[in-house]
């Protein structure tokens, strides 16, 4: 019996390995974020990329507030070249961190998306942090 899963047939194994193995140089999750932030030096910079008012409300430890719209190559300076860029924004809903990855991408930087976002930070059963103060 045909339904919509079934119709169409699943590609071959080492499709399907080659496709799933290179969503990896694209993208990382919750989890693996929040263990690399455990260590002295994780390896990347972690990007808030919504609004400083989102920040200000609740963000995770040790990232850093960019509006996905303020990325640019003035302010990317600040970085060497090859340092490499953890982008999350609100969460499946929003395209915030795919605009980010965009943007960095188109300036040179290597750079992947946290998938979840804040939503999936949370539902992970991770805290955020709340910085009065602004970002």
């Amino acid at each position: 019996m045909s339904n919509d899963v079934t119709s169409i047939a699943a590609a071959p194994s080492r499709d399907a390995l080659a496709h799933f193995e290179r969503l990896f140089r694209f993208e990382t999750d919750c989890w693996d974020v929040h263990e690399a932030l455990s260590c002295a030096d994780p390896g990347f910079v972690l990007l808030d990329v919504r609004g400083p008012g989102h920040f200000r409300k609740g963000h995770i430890s040790g990232a850093t507030g960019l509006p996905h719209r303020k990325i640019t190559a003035t302010g990317m300076a600040a970085w060497s070249p090859e340092t490499l860029f953890v982008v999350y924004c609100a969460g499946p809903h929003c395209n915030g961190a795919a605009r980010a990855a965009v943007r960095l991408s188109a300036l040179g930087r290597p750079v992947k998306i946290m998938i979840g976002g804040i939503t999936g930070w949370l539902d992970e059963g991770f805290p955020l942090i709340a910085d009065e103060s602004g970002a």
